[in-house]
């Protein structure tokens, strides 16, 4: 009799935990009303088309490099400091050929030995890299150049029927480059405290050149968050600009 009264309770005691929902039946909730979505908006959809561009920003042609012969179409076979000299003497980049800084440079380049190393540090050229950034199967020459106003000038050369062309050139307070894929990716300096500029480079078959794809501010990383140098070009007009004429 005992166990015939104890078997309803036991019952009654599990209904009630069941029912209470003791454990996560797993049945869909509600996450709360939803955001209406809001198209874009189009302001000033009167505007007339501008007859000029504001700025040639990016605007890069490519140049061909006299003077210096490319081996079986093998860029490692020729001197870097033999092509920065050969372009810097007829191609003044970003820099006006009146520029003290590029004078200097050029100046500076006659420091650098056949082996790449200057007299006393002074030769500008760093050590020069290789990558196929222009999808053809080939390494293309990827240089840079300290210039006296604190700034990096950074030029990439491809082979063309073994003819020395640049396909790329700016100059920039530089705080860093990196190769990721067939993409150059710039980060410099920005006049605001705090910030970063970082710049994406990625060849267009159509230009023939290398354009610069993306361009951000981006918060700085810890360590790099002082202004920009005082010798250093600003940053709008140190973005690159046409370097001249293909031909």
């Amino acid at each position: 009799m005992q166990r015939s009264r104890l078997a309803p309770a036991a019952f009654a005691v599990l209904a009630v935990l069941l029912a209470g929902g003791c454990g996560d039946p797993g049945g869909l909730r509600g996450a709360g009303p939803t955001p209406t979505a809001e198209g874009p908006t189009h302001l000033w959809p009167d505007l007339p088309s501008p007859s000029v561009p504001a700025e040639d920003y990016g605007a890069i042609e490519a140049v061909k490099v006299k003077g210096v012969e490319v081996p079986k179409g093998d860029l490692r076979k020729v001197d870097p400091v033999d092509v920065v000299r050969a372009d810097f003497a007829e191609n003044p980049g970003t820099y006006e050929p009146t520029d003290r800084a590029y004078k200097q440079t050029v100046e500076r380049l006659k420091d650098c030995a056949e082996d790449g190393s200057g007299e006393q540090g002074r030769c500008p050229v760093l050590k020069a890299y290789y990558r196929d950034l222009t999808g053809d199967g080939r390494d293309d020459l990827i240089v840079g150049v300290s210039t006296p106003d604190d700034n990096l000038d950074i030029r990439v050369y491809a082979e063309e029927e073994r003819q020395l062309t640049q396909i790329m050139e700016m100059s920039d307070a530089v705080l860093g480059v990196e190769l990721a894929g067939r993409d150059l990716i710039i980060r410099a300096i920005s006049s605001l405290a705090g910030y970063e500029y970082h710049t994406v480079w990625s060849w267009d078959s159509h230009q023939k050149a290398m354009l610069p794809t993306s361009d951000e501010i981006v918060r700085a990383a810890k360590g790099h968050r002082g202004k920009a140098p005082k010798s250093a070009t600003p940053r709008p007009s140190a973005r690159p600009t046409p370097s001249g004429s293909g031909g």
